[in-house]
């Protein structure tokens, strides 16, 4: 089987079912496993490298109000792996090709695909995603076994006592600031925190730097979409931060941490799992669990 993953969860899932041999085309973000990202790039972004994040957040509401895709589809490469299955989202037109722009693409082809589209918004959601993956490339054992040992990993982080219940802020972006959404809220609950601000299951949002003021959290994760640990870090320390930060409960009190979010809570696949346990070790102070490096850093 030919397989073209539209995004990187897709790829990550793909590769823990054992597919690394299927997978014949990945995007430009598909960077894990590391030999996921000598794979032919079929989706590259139309965003110019660099770029600040004022600036990409200018460029992405100038394409999304005229409707154009930030992605590009290099139609040629694909007509010539000839897939036959496409792993694609509708989650999020700014992380991965849409669904009617993947139409349009497909039109152009002497074959058909089949396309399989993810649109995870909770926990739940990811693990019923990779069991669909399993049925669509015929790994279905696989993928039961890979979800059940996630389930458990979450059910030991629910097991674990809680001496700690933290307001917690979740900072997707930082300039201009968005809330952590979709499965984060859920992240936050199950290692024992409070978020104020975000809401289970939805997209994030932009707010204000009043209303994270407002809230004063006791614990900031600094998280922007995409970004791993050394990037998170730059962009914390460039960014203008609002007056009365100093004055943030979590700020006072030293519990301002970076996050490698295109790790481990941007994109949705196996490795959120990885992501609760670090969220835990943090609120709660500690560190059952070994915690990969390059993983998370105080601010």
């Amino acid at each position: 089987m030919q397989i073209c993953s539209f995004l990187p969860s897709a790829t990550e899932i793909l590769y823990a079912l054992g597919l690394g041999e299927s997978v014949a085309g990945v995007t430009f973000e598909c960077d894990y496993p590391p030999e996921a990202a000598r794979k032919p790039v079929i989706v590259d972004t139309i965003l110019r490298h660099g770029l600040s994040q004022e600036e990409i957040d200018r460029d992405v509401n100038q394409y999304s109000s005229h409707g154009e895709s930030l992605y590009r589809v290099d139609v040629e490469r694909l007509e010539a792996i000839r897939p036959d299955l496409i792993v694609t989202q509708e989650l999020c037109d700014v992380c991965a090709v849409s669904s009617s722009h993947l139409a349009k693409a497909l039109y152009r082809l002497s074959t058909k695909p089949t396309v399989l589209s993810l649109t995870p918004h909770t926990l739940n959601d990811v693990f019923t995603d990779i069991k669909r993956v399993g049925l669509a490339t015929e790994r279905e054992i696989p993928a039961q076994e890979l979800v059940a040992s996630l389930r458990q990993r979450v059910e030991r982080i629910k097991d674990h006592a809680k001496t700690q219940a933290p307001r917690v802020a979740c900072l997707e972006w930082l300039s201009p600031p968005f809330n952590g959404g979709h499965w984060i809220p859920e992240m936050v609950t199950l290692a024992g925190g409070i978020d104020p601000l975000g809401k289970l299951g939805e997209d994030s949002f932009r707010m204000p730097w009043q209303q994270i003021l407002d809230a004063d959290p006791e614990v900031v994760f600094v998280m922007p979409c995409g970004y791993d640990l050394q990037r998170a870090i730059s962009e914390y320390h460039k960014t203008e931060l609002p007056p009365g930060w100093e004055d943030v409960s979590a700020v006072r009190n030293g519990r301002v941490y970076a996050l490698n979010a295109t790790a481990y809570f941007s994109r949705p696949g196996p490795r959120l799992v990885d992501g609760l346990e670090i969220m835990h070790a943090l609120l709660q102070e500690d560190a059952v669990i070994a915690l990969p490096p390059q993983s998370w850093a105080k601010l």
